[in-house]
């Protein structure tokens, strides 16, 4: 695998040269392409082409976000907390477990940066630890004097909800279709008219959907009054919802040269498909956008035949890093369910990369940070009350009367001036909201839009 960087920079052909690769560099760097080998020879022979091996399309994951459901959720553990002056709030869980002779402790730490989990064989310890040394096995850095145990009931309710607030079983990806000869980003988003090979490409892509009382996941699409056209594409793979934001099936608005219409869904997206039937170089800053991140390029040959080539590079900002699976050599594919089983995976792993960019990566510590301080808050208020030391004022305001919840009773006045102070307001508000949308809060979702104020294309994430 070789990555392309800006050292290797080629200035923009004219639009009527060919032979050109699917993607160039932009004049002053930021971004890195993979797969730049295209070449088949006189003739596309079958082993020319590199059969797919199924078990190089992993999804990436978050595997310590399910940690505890698996090993702890209904089964005899225990849960502190405590604040380290460092560290932040900690929450920490610990179970022993043991299996024949074996007796192991399962500990896992939450953060205000990380989770830590890890197993602890017993017979490794010179002493039975205590609490603090538990938590200084996982995560050395811990300074505390002590933890407090949670004795709240509904606790592992509430845990279970922080750790899980990463996974996400939605996707929603930007579809662009670049004509020959098409080098700005009014051109890509003027096209209207869907050639036949671009048609068969969305047919491989999923099920065109009517959008009208749609059900399933709809990516901020309207499924009630058609205000962003009356059809999309949709496919579930692996039980992971994607909806497509398709450039030539949202609304085009005669006299507008931006079609903002169009570009308040594909600009808010963060991964996007870029289509080409011919050599016309797609390079990454021709889009203008604080969200997308990533573009995978799809080049056609052999559209509407029995024997369909889809040629792709992939390219991504500098600060994300390189997701699977690995393009082959070359980075040619035939239409079938391998290739689609490659694309999806492809897609979804990219999102899941373009978070560790740094823009993203701060939003998110400060998101769980927001979300770790609020559970803390809970755990302590509920175990407080719990021995009677609780004020009635506050158990009501932190969700123990009227069955409420930590997220439920989100702060968000407080909470929200704090994310939204960074140099992006409105990237920070997308992932509160998208998080609100995730745990199906439609009152926290509500009042962040309206303390926000944010526009209704950032906000308008479900």
């Amino acid at each position: 695998m070789s990555l392309q960087t800006e050292e290797d920079y080629i200035p923009y052909p004219s639009v009527h040269e060919s032979g050109f690769p699917l993607i160039l560099l932009p004049q002053f760097g930021g971004y890195w392409i993979e797969g730049n080998n295209h070449e088949l020879g006189d003739s596309a022979e079958p082993d020319q082409i590199q059969p797919l091996s199924p078990t190089t399309h992993k999804l990436e994951s978050n595997s310590t976000a399910k940690m505890y459901r698996k090993h702890f959720l209904g089964k005899e553990h225990l849960n502190y907390y405590s604040v380290d002056g460092a560290l932040g709030n900690l929450v920490l869980s610990m179970k022993y477990e043991e299996i024949g002779d074996h007796e192991d402790l399962r500990l896992m730490l939450r953060t205000k940066l990380e989770t830590y989990h890890d197993v602890i064989p017993i017979s490794c310890l010179t002493e039975f630890p205590n609490v603090v040394q538990m938590a200084k096995l996982v995560c050395e850095e811990v300074n505390v004097d002590r933890f407090y145990p949670i004795l709240y009931p509904k606790a592992s309710r509430l845990i279970v909800n922080f750790d899980e607030h990463v996974i996400s079983n939605n996707f929603k990806f930007g579809v662009i279709y670049q004509k020959f000869g098409q080098t700005s980003e009014e051109e890509l988003f003027g096209n209207s008219v869907e050639s036949p090979a671009f048609v068969e490409f969305l047919e491989f892509l999923g099920e065109k959907v009517e959008l009208h009382d749609f059900k399933g996941f709809r990516g901020g699409l309207d499924v009630t009054h058609g205000q962003t056209g009356s059809q999309s594409v949709y496919h579930n793979y692996r039980n992971k919802e994607v909806m497509f934001h398709v450039s030539t099936k949202l609304p085009y608005t005669e006299g507008d040269t931006q079609q903002l219409q169009r570009k308040r869904h594909i600009g808010n997206d963060i991964v996007a498909i870029v289509f080409q039937e011919e050599s016309t170089p797609f390079v990454p800053d021709m889009i203008a956008s604080n969200f997308l991140h990533s573009y995978v390029v799809v080049q056609v040959e052999n559209a509407c035949t029995d024997d369909v080539l889809y040629k792709v590079s992939v390219t991504a900002r500098n600060d994300v890093p390189f997701f699977g699976p690995p393009l082959p050599d070359p980075a040619i594919f035939r239409k079938g369910p391998e290739f689609q089983e490659f694309l999806f995976t492809k897609l979804i792993n990219a999102e899941y990369a373009c978070y560790k960019a740094e823009k993203f990566a701060k939003l998110k510590e400060r998101t769980r940070s927001v979300l770790l301080e609020t559970l803390y808050e809970e755990l302590h208020i509920n175990s407080q009350a719990m021995m009677g030391l609780g004020r009635d004022e506050d158990k009501m305001e932190n969700g123990s009367g009227g069955g409420g919840g930590f997220f439920e009773t989100f702060k968000v006045t407080r909470h929200v001036s704090i994310s939204l102070s960074g140099e992006h307001p409105c990237l920070c508000a997308l992932l509160l909201c998208q998080m609100a949308h995730q745990l199906l809060n439609v009152k926290l979702y509500v009042v962040l839009c309206s303390v926000c104020s944010i526009l209704p294309c950032v906000c308008d994430i479900h």
